[in-house]
């Protein structure tokens, strides 16, 4: 297996919100430091964000995320922990296990980017993990982050790859065959499950490999206002709906403080 030539690593820049230990930075930059002598490919960059969150009721306030440019491939990973160590110790885990699941990928793929074998995701690749976010009560509960971006035209077993790499529990994508608003997520048997606005009919996706579970409820239609209502009453991670405000599928998730995260296409 190739790996990245550690002279040429470059140097892990990290950036601190709230009151955290001395040190904390240094910590964090000699452990993913550390870690990229391991990359399969040529690490281009590395960022590094440590916020401590001002809520004392919030059980793990410390979020650590690092956002890796691996040859031209992002590859993300976020850990929460009750301090500065356990977060960044956390952090070093995960990037440890995405560079590892890209290193298998791309000697799978030697060249251009078919897709993943039938297999590839399904054994071992998921784990078994609770949100992690803190129980708010609902009525303190308010949507404080709204990312908007232009979706990917991807086929399933690409958006499957782009979620582990980035270490989502779910991803929205535009779905390559159908052209649908789509989001694929950790579900059922087969440890996948996608949504669309309207469930596909047979062979109207783009061909794939994925195990694949495929829901066949339509995404409802909801305002924001009433996506907040649904998601605080079914008590799911997060709730992919048709936004009656902008006519795309959108989703509204719980953040790890308890408050909401809204994610919308953009125009």
């Amino acid at each position: 297996m190739h790996r990245a030539d550690s002279a040429t690593t470059p140097d892990v820049q990290v950036t601190t919100r709230g009151e955290l230990p001395p040190g904390s930075a240094e910590y964090a930059t000699k452990k993913i430091g550390k870690r990229l002598r391991f990359a399969h490919r040529p690490v281009l960059a590395v960022r590094v964000r440590l916020s401590r969150h001002g809520d004392p009721a919030v059980d793990r306030p410390v979020v650590a995320q690092a956002n890796l440019d691996v040859d031209g491939r992002p590859v993300r990973a976020q850990a929460v922990g009750a301090t500065a160590t356990e977060s960044i110790d956390r952090l070093d885990d995960k990037v440890r296990h995405l560079l590892e699941r890209a290193a298998l990928h791309w000697e799978a793929r030697r060249g251009g980017r078919p897709a993943p074998g039938a297999h590839e995701w399904r054994h071992g690749s998921v784990p078994a993990r609770r949100p992690e976010y803190f129980p708010r009560p609902e009525t303190e509960r308010e949507i404080i982050r709204h990312k908007s971006y232009s979706l990917h035209r991807r086929t399933v077993d690409e958006a499957a790859f782009d979620m582990h790499l980035l270490d989502y529990e779910f991803h929205l994508f535009t779905e390559a065959g159908t052209g649908q608003d789509s989001v694929l997520y950790h579900a059922g048997q087969t440890l996948h499950r996608l949504a669309q606005l309207t469930p596909p009919g047979p062979h109207q996706l783009a061909p794939f490999k994925l195990a694949l579970t495929i829901s066949q409820q339509p995404a409802p239609l909801l305002s924001t206002a009433e996506s907040v209502d649904r998601l605080a009453l079914t008590g799911l991670p997060f709730l992919f709906f048709l936004d009656a405000e902008r006519g795309r599928g959108s989703v509204l998730y719980h953040r790890y403080d308890g408050h909401y995260g809204l994610i919308t296409p953009s125009a």
